[in-house]
Order: C-alpha cells, then sequence, then structure tokens
C-alpha cells in the first residue's frame, strides 16, 4: 500500500486527476462555504445585503490577485509540487486568523489573503493536467473541477449544520481541518508531481505574443466573455443562501443542504461538457449553458409571484449547475486560443473570472437591497450579455497557434 499511489503516478498522466481533484476538494472546501457562513457573518455584525455582496467580492478579488503570479510560476518553475504543497498552509492558517476578526475590513482583508492562497493552487494544477493530457483539456479541466464542485457541496452542508449548534467563527475552525490534513499528505505526494522539463523562464517574447493575442479584438472579445459569464454565476450564486434564509424562512441546514444540491449538479456536469466541448466544440456546449441558465434566472421573479419554492429551488439547480458545467469548457478555450503556456493563460482566465466576474456578487448584493428577485433578473441579464458575446467571438484555434502546438 506504502507504494501504490507512486506506481500509480507512473502509471499515466491521467493519474494525477485523483490527488489533484482532493487536493482541489481541500483547498475550494472553506472558500466555498463562504457564501453560506454570510448569512452569520451578517446576522452578528449587523451587515445589509449590499455590504454581504461586497464582503463576498472582497473575497474573491483579493484571492485573484494570486493566479497571475502562480501561473507565471507554473511555466517557469521547475519543481511544482512544493509549490502546491504551500497552497494548504497558506489557506489554512489564513481562515484561522480570519476566525479571530473583530470588524468587517479586518475580515474582508483576511478572506481575501487566505483566498489569495486558494487562487495560487488553480493555475499550477490546471497547467499539469493539461501539459499532461493536451487532446483533453476540457475533460482534464473538468475531471479536476470535480474536487472543488464537491467541496461546494459538502463545505455547505457542512456549515449549514455546524451553525445549528455554533457561531461561524467556531464553523470555520472545524472547516479548516481538511485543508491542513491535505497539506499534511501533500509532504509525500509533492515528490510525485512531475517537473516540467525543458521550459525556459518567461521572456519579453513570450509577454509580447500573450499581449498581441488578448489586446485584438477577438482576445478582447474573449476577455469580455470570460468576465461577464462568471459575473452572471457569482450574481447568481452569491444570493442564494440569503435569498433561501431571509426572504422564504429556510434554516440554514435546509439552505446548506438546498445550495449544495445546486453546485452538486455543476460538479456532475463539469467533466461531462468538458469532454462534450472537446468532441462537439467548444461553442455549442457553451451557448447551451449560458442560454438555459439564462431562462432560469428569468423565471425565478416569474415562480416567486406563485410561491412556488419547490420549483424555484429546481430552475436554480438547473441554472446554477449548468452555468458551473461549462466553467471547463471556457477556461479550455482560452488555453486554445493561446496555444502556448498554459499556466499563465490559466492564471489570467482565473483572474477575470475572480477579479472582474467578482462584482457579480456587489452587483447582486445591489440588486437584491432592492428587492430579492432583482438579483436573479440582473443574473439573467449578465447571462444574455454573455450569449450575445458568443455569437460575436470564434472559438476555433488559430492556425499559427494549432501548428506551433504540433511543433
Amino acid at each position: 500500500m506504502q507504494n501504490f499511489f507512486p506506481r500509480l503516478m507512473k502509471t499515466s498522466p491521467r493519474s494525477l486527476y485523483l490527488p489533484f481533484s482532493l487536493g482541489h476538494f481541500a483547498n475550494d472546501i472553506v472558500p466555498c462555504s463562504v457564501v453560506v457562513l454570510a448569512p452569520a457573518i451578517a446576522l452578528e455584525m449587523g451587515l445589509n445585503p449590499m455590504e454581504v455582496g461586497l464582503l463576498l467580492t472582497l473575497h474573491s478579488f483579493g484571492g485573484a490577485l494570486g493566479y497571475l503570479p502562480s501561473g507565471l510560476l507554473a511555466d517557469s518553475f521547475g519543481n511544482r509540487g512544493n509549490l502546491l504543497m504551500l497552497t494548504f498552509w497558506w489557506v489554512g492558517l489564513g481562515y484561522l486568523l480570519a476566525s479571530w476578526a473583530p470588524g468587517f475590513w479586518s475580515l474582508a482583508l483576511l478572506f481575501a489573503l487566505a483566498g489569495c492562497g486558494d487562487a495560487a493552487w488553480h493555475p499550477l494544477a490546471t497547467a499539469i493536467l493539461v501539459q499532461s493530457d493536451p487532446q483533453n483539456r476540457g475533460q482534464a479541466l473538468g475531471l479536476h473541477a470535480i474536487g472543488g464542485t464537491l467541496s461546494a457541496v459538502i463545505g455547505p452542508v457542512i456549515v449549514g449544520f455546524l451553525l445549528v449548534s455554533m457561531d461561524w467563527r467556531e464553523a470555520l475552525h472545524w472547516l479548516i481541518l481538511p485543508t491542513l490534513l491535505v497539506g499534511v499528505l501533500f509532504l509525500r505526494i509533492r515528490k510525485w508531481v512531475p517537473e516540467q522539463p525543458h521550459r525556459k523562464a518567461f521572456s519579453k517574447e513570450d509577454l509580447q505574443h500573450l499581449w498581441k493575442s488578448w489586446t485584438k479584438k477577438r482576445g478582447l472579445l474573449i476577455i469580455c466573455l470570460i468576465s461577464s459569464y462568471h459575473m452572471s454565476l457569482v450574481a447568481l450564486m452569491s444570493m442564494i443562501p440569503l435569498y433561501l434564509r431571509e426572504f422564504h424562512g429556510l434554516s440554514s441546514a435546509m439552505t446548506g443542504l438546498a445550495f449544495g444540491m445546486m453546485v452538486l449538479f455543476g460538479a456532475f456536469m463539469q467533466p461531462l461538457m468538458g469532454r462534450l466541448s472537446d468532441r462537439a466544440g467548444r461553442h455549442r456546449v457553451i451557448v447551451f449553458g449560458i442560454a438555459t441558465a439564462a431562462v432560469c434566472a428569468f423565471m425565478i421573479p416569474v415562480l416567486e409571484n406563485f410561491g412556488l419554492l419547490s420549483m424555484i429551488i429546481m430552475f436554480l439547480l438547473i441554472g446554477v449547475g449548468l452555468l458551473e458545467g461549462i466553467r471547463s469548457s471556457v477556461l479550455a478555450a482560452a488555453v486554445d486560443f493561446t496555444g502556448s503556456r498554459e499556466g499563465t493563460t490559466l492564471g489570467f482566465a482565473f483572474t477575470l473570472m475572480d477579479g472582474i466576474g467578482a462584482f457579480g456578487a456587489l452587483l447582486a448584493g445591489w440588486a437584491a437591497g432592492i428587492q430579492f428577485s432583482h438579483a436573479f433578473l440582473l443574473a439573467g441579464i449578465l447571462c444574455t450579455f454573455s450569449l450575445i458575446l458568443c455569437f460575436c467571438v470564434s472559438f476555433v484555434p488559430p492556425v499559427s497557434h494549432t501548428q506551433s502546438d504540433k511543433t
């Protein structure tokens, strides 16, 4: 049994999926649970919906600062196993400090700092996976995402039940335990992460290539698409726990369970839709996911008028699940577009998602402050804008990039 993991890692590049999914789960379990902790934090600190949205936005935006530096390291640093291992300790200790924060701004700062460590994991891990299986980028990203998405299911459910018997600070203490335990496990697993041979340091020419790619019309459209897509996802998800608790009066446990089930659908959809996008093309899969989510978001205010809570939860489940499900396809489209420097490209894409995309929570909080249903109308409008962008941009990799990959 002692040599099981080393043999597994040598068998196939795809054997990285298991430990990386576990690592993704451990690093994401706390950040994904903050949205369910938010109502309890708001109750203790006396925050209104817009302040809750601001807290979630600062949490994501601060974390986004870690993506691009981590992506650069993923393409230029040899021993990436040590970097992956360090992220767990950064996350665990960061949220431990946050549990002792005395006020709103200190909490927001420490949340952002801890989120930055979680952000550092993603470009490192995903770059290694797409380099190991370049013909199945969407599937690789989708399988890696299972761990993170499961953390978004299990974490909120655990938090919901913990909040029944303790405050949010104590709940946070229990929640960081998986992160620290996997951090101990990665003291061994880090040795099995393959180093990247023949990789040169990031050069001026690389920077110029990426700059030219992203500043052209097609690159700018993809930037807008990635940002607006994730804003719609964040806007939809950020207000759901508060909406279910405050507007419909669900308990913490039921809120966590309902939210977890919504995200669970996305966990199963990510690898399936990622694989489908590898075969059928990114465009069809992304358009289908965004269009369906837009319909679901617009239906929430309609169903609210009839008081159909079960139908509301079902439509939220479909909308959140499909928007989350196409995430791997959107990331794979970004890698297809640049055709090189996978870690840097993914770091940039993650920065757009959790940096610019994080403002979806702030906008949703503002809209919910007027009327809760307005937050879902906002999510539907953002989905519609993303859908328009989908028809303005091609997801087919440029010929020059494809040829350079082969050479």
